[in-house]
């Protein structure tokens, strides 16, 4: 049986942001085809206004009819759902987020991501109960679920093997006090690239951008790129993944130039 090609997906975060336009987006472009010229330039975009309110099945429509056949986003899973502090409760915050019309997305529908504070610590049956509750498919399509976490209590070998259990990946945060967990846990990889530099034009440095095409690769092939930190010595099981790359905050007004560069680098 002939092995699945795995895609590489390059974006940014959301798509409305005053200072791209005259920068990323052409002047005089009309505001309602900056989602379409975003998704001609991009392969993916990560969409943070899940997170703080619920959309509706036309909305998603809506935003699937004005990309590409390959474009796709990733929806940040509802606040409600893991500023929780017992994360096993936070079922019916799921199933409302999942029943608001996110499958209407049909194939533009990316990985969920669900972003956890800075001050959640890692309690192993506090998160195994929530990784339980993510379900695999909903409404007949598969889903893809990432966990994003922020405090240094997850470096630890103990979260990397219950990420491993559910099959199911951790964010890679290149980010100045994050905890970089470098790790392969899941059947795909998802990286959120946060030292973007403005007085750059291209937001970060060509050899920066180098450096995270080829572990975009590394990644799509199968294996794990030697240069990242990993919390255990244990590599996860080479296969084909597929590999999701946002430019994300530092910089902004760059991360459309950082992305069309990796992007291009990728070719």
């Amino acid at each position: 049986m002939t092995k699945r090609p795995s895609s590489i997906y390059v974006g940014i975060g959301g798509w409305s942001y005053e200072p791209w336009r005259g920068v990323f987006y052409p002047k005089g472009l009309p505001h309602t085809r900056e989602l379409s010229y975003a998704g001609e330039h991009l392969t993916s975009i990560e969409i943070n206004g899940t997170f703080y309110r619920t959309q509706t099945p036309a909305t998603f429509r809506k935003w699937a009819s004005e990309v590409p056949e390959r474009f796709v986003f990733s929806l940040k899973g509802p606040r409600y759902a893991v500023n929780r502090r017992v994360l096993k409760e936070a079922g019916d915050s799921i199933k409302r987020f999942l029943d608001s019309g996110v499958t209407e997305l049909g194939t533009r529908l990316g990985p969920l991501l669900w972003q956890f504070t800075p001050y959640k610590k890692f309690n192993e049956a506090d998160f195994g109960g929530f990784l339980e509750l993510l379900p695999k498919t909903f409404d007949g399509h598969a889903l893809r679920h990432v966990v994003e976490v922020r405090h240094d209590s997850f470096k630890t070998p103990a979260f990397v093997a219950l990420l491993r259990q559910f099959d199911l990946p951790v964010v890679f945060a290149e980010h100045d006090t994050y905890p970089a967990i470098a790790d392969v846990s899941g059947d795909f990889v998802y990286a959120r690239l946060q030292k973007g530099d403005e007085k750059l034009k291209a937001g970060y440095p060509p050899k920066a951008l180098d450096g995270w095409a080829a572990r975009a690769k590394t990644w799509a092939q199968g294996s794990e790129p030697k240069d990242l930190p990993r919390v255990t010595k244990t590599p996860a099981k080479k296969r084909p993944r597929d590999v999701f790359i946002y430019f994300i905050h530092e910089a902004k007004v760059r991360a459309p130039a950082a992305a069309m560069a990796l992007i291009e680098r990728l070719k």
